[in-house]
């Protein structure tokens, strides 16, 4: 697969992408041409997508997303291995947790904002002290539809993905003009992730969705893809809402 495309000489380092959303962008980067870096937490599935993506084109580095040692190590094995760190995508993220928040353990909302948030902040701070201060480069986090607008029962998820929205516009800030930052705020994508919103009645799941499917991981892969290359160079802070016309629904009462 990677053979038949022309190499950009760009490296993209893709949390949580041993498989949905994270490999979907890594997919769509490496067919582009791009070289990338993709982390996880389960060794065997990063191993098993590092063969898929191609080991010319890719390598794993095994750990969890809010574990400051790994992000570390994350970011010097790609400066190791390929000596630049061009784009950052934050997708790795976590939702331990379905019920309201007035009855939320205060430990579980902790440890999403670390995985979801903190996390995001992390990899961004050493990419750019690594790469992206002096040569640029964008960074993409992967938000949500439910950072947008509340979702029933993913309270703190929500919650979190809220703050990834913000933390996009004040890194956009900060960074520029050097490194552009965006977002991508998802519907229901079909990943082992949100399974539990979809299994046995995705076609009940994907009725309000004007265009009349829920997402794949080739979706966001796109959009990624878009966001990281050149015909987006004129854009930075901004959210862009992938939910198959979903909010078009908005305020449409009987």
């Amino acid at each position: 697969m990677t053979a038949e495309h022309e190499d950009t000489g760009e490296v993209a380092l893709i949390t949580g992408a041993s498989r949905g959303i994270g490999y979907g962008i890594a997919e769509a980067l490496v067919a582009r041409g791009d070289r990338v870096v993709i982390t996880g937490r389960n060794e065997e599935a990063l191993r098993e997508a590092v063969e898929r993506l191609g080991a010319d084109r890719a390598i794993g580095v095994p750990g969890k997303a809010h574990d400051e040692a790994h992000q570390a190590h994350a970011v010097k094995r790609a400066m190791e291995a390929f000596g630049r760190v061009d784009h950052l995508v934050n997708n790795a993220g976590t939702n331990p947790v379905f019920g309201p928040l007035a009855e939320l353990d205060l430990a579980v909302a902790r440890k999403v904002f670390e995985t979801n948030v903190v996390s995001a902040l992390g990899f961004a701070q050493r990419t750019w002290a690594a790469w992206q201060k002096e040569n640029g480069g964008t960074i993409v986090n992967i938000a949500s539809i439910a950072g947008i607008a509340p979702s029933p029962f993913i309270g703190a998820y929500g919650v979190s993905k809220a703050a990834m929205i913000n933390l996009t516009a004040q890194l956009a800030h900060e960074f520029a003009p050097r490194v552009r930052v965006n977002a991508i705020a998802p519907a229901v994508v079909k990943t082992r992730f949100a399974q539990a919103l979809y299994e046995n009645r995705e076609a009940e799941a994907a009725a309000p969705y004007p265009l009349g499917r829920l997402g794949v991981p080739e979706d966001i892969g796109g959009a990624a893809a878009f966001l990281t290359s050149d015909a987006a160079a004129w854009l930075t802070g901004q959210t862009l809402v992938l939910d198959g016309g979903l909010f078009l629904n908005a305020g449409v009462g009987a």
